[in-house]
């Protein structure tokens, strides 16, 4: 039965979200097989990591598009639609080609829900659909592709890239990846081909020495953020790159924090990386594309009165790197509307979270499947003496009608951020 409408098709989609998730390549190979392998169509960039992989996409997506290219890319989870997950320079797929792919695919689905492979995940149907999109019903120079989950065994890791990133290393869905740093940076070291660069952004000293292991195995080149290529601040938002033969100073960056910088700084070496396989690159491009850059719901202000901030920190290292980044709001306090998927580890986030200082932090939920119960928020708010707040759409409207010169920092899930930011552009 053919679906006739956008509505249905979404339904289709997120309907397959109960078969959960499923590592394992063998569904992705069958259906691309059957489809003549799009795969195979075009140029990839591939960008493996526990956290920056969405900024330092948005930093080489938009380094190429000043470079005159058209630039796909694949992302997840989506912020404001479902569509731009498929996007080409930044406009997302249109709703009339998301029911021609479900078409193409669903019979498909269906032919393999029979065998013992059993139904494709929701993120497979996802990535066909964007291997499809970009082989046959779009233009692109090259694609930019976000690995959904570690990556050896992720649905994107089907393709043979130009250049493999590797952001950064944390713990995070270690039912899947494994929970020791060791096993998780060996699942995102997945996505390391034979004789295809590497640019990693990974701090860890041990980490390193596991990609530099890697990438010997592979024949690859690895260049690794200081020690291959370096990043130095001159002052908030701008930086010098560097590596033994180029420098290139006064780099603004559009996204805020300082590990933005370093995201930055991966993301002009893949550009260089690219520039060396026939791709035309100018230091004046990569300026400008950095300093353009934006990314929704990370470190964005959304509002100036009252002052909020939306950003997806929905692991460690995020809360982490977020707490580094609001320490600078010196001098006020700071409200913190927080949750996260109920796998996630709250006592050490929500410790983390009062290390900003002069804050109070409301621990709430969402209508999400792996969201936590009401009852559940009461529990670890009252464990971790904080406030508990059944309703955060109520909260939210409360304090922007009082105003007020606190700051609103708003974190966690980015399924989360998502509707919240949906809320906030309504006002």
């Amino acid at each position: 039965m053919n679906l006739k409408s956008y509505t249905e098709a979404l339904e289709w989609i997120h309907g397959t979200l109960r078969m959960g998730i499923k590592p394992g390549l063998m569904r992705m190979e069958w259906m691309l097989a059957r489809l003549a392998n799009p795969e195979t169509k075009n140029k990839w960039v591939h960008i493996a990591g526990t956290n920056g992989k969405g900024s330092t996409l948005t930093f080489l997506r938009n380094i190429l598009e000043q470079s005159g290219y058209r630039v796909g890319t694949f992302t997840s989870p989506y912020i404001e639609t479902f569509n731009e997950r498929i996007s080409v320079n930044g406009a997302p797929i249109d709703d009339e080609k998301i029911v021609v792919l479900c078409n193409r695919i669903k019979p498909l689905a269906d032919e393999l829900a029979q065998t013992e492979m059993g139904h494709p995940s929701e993120f497979e149907i996802i990535t066909v659909m964007m291997f499809l999109y970009f082989a046959e019903y779009d233009h692109i120079d090259i694609a930019l592709i976000e690995v959904g989950l570690g990556g050896r065994l992720d649905s994107t890791n089907v393709i043979t890239p130009l250049v493999s990133v590797v952001t950064t290393i944390g713990m995070d869905h270690m039912e899947f990846l494994g929970n020791s740093l060791e096993s998780i940076a060996m699942e995102k070291a997945g996505v390391i081909k034979k004789h295809i660069p590497i640019v990693s952004g990974v701090i860890q000293t041990e980490i390193r020495m596991l990609y530099e292991e890697k990438a010997n195995e592979c024949e690859s080149r690895l260049y690794q953020l200081d020690t291959h290529f370096s990043m130095q601040k001159q002052v908030e938002g701008v930086f010098t790159y560097r590596t033994e033969n180029q420098e290139i100073t006064d780099i603004e960056v559009g996204l805020m924090g300082d590990h933005q910088l370093c995201n930055a700084a991966v993301a002009v070496r893949t550009a260089t990386l690219l520039k060396e396989q026939q791709f035309v690159i100018t230091d004046e491009n990569i300026k400008k594309g950095l300093k353009i850059a934006k990314w929704p719901g990370r470190m964005e202000l959304i509002r100036d009165n009252p002052i909020i901030f939306l950003d997806g920190a929905h692991n460690l290292e995020g809360i982490k790197v977020l707490v580094h980044s609001a320490k600078k709001f010196k001098g006020v306090r700071i409200k913190v509307l927080f949750t996260a998927m109920k796998d996630k580890e709250f006592t050490e986030m929500i410790s983390l979270l009062n290390e900003i200082g002069d804050v109070q932090i409301y621990l709430t939920t969402f209508d999400y499947p792996r969201a936590l119960a009401k009852s559940e928020i009461k529990q670890i708010a009252t464990a971790n003496n904080i406030t508990a707040v059944e309703n955060w759409e109520n909260k939210l409207n409360n304090w922007i009608a009082s105003g007020g010169e606190e700051i609103i920092l708003i974190t966690g899930s980015l399924y989360f951020i998502s509707e919240v930011r949906k809320k906030l552009l309504q006002y």
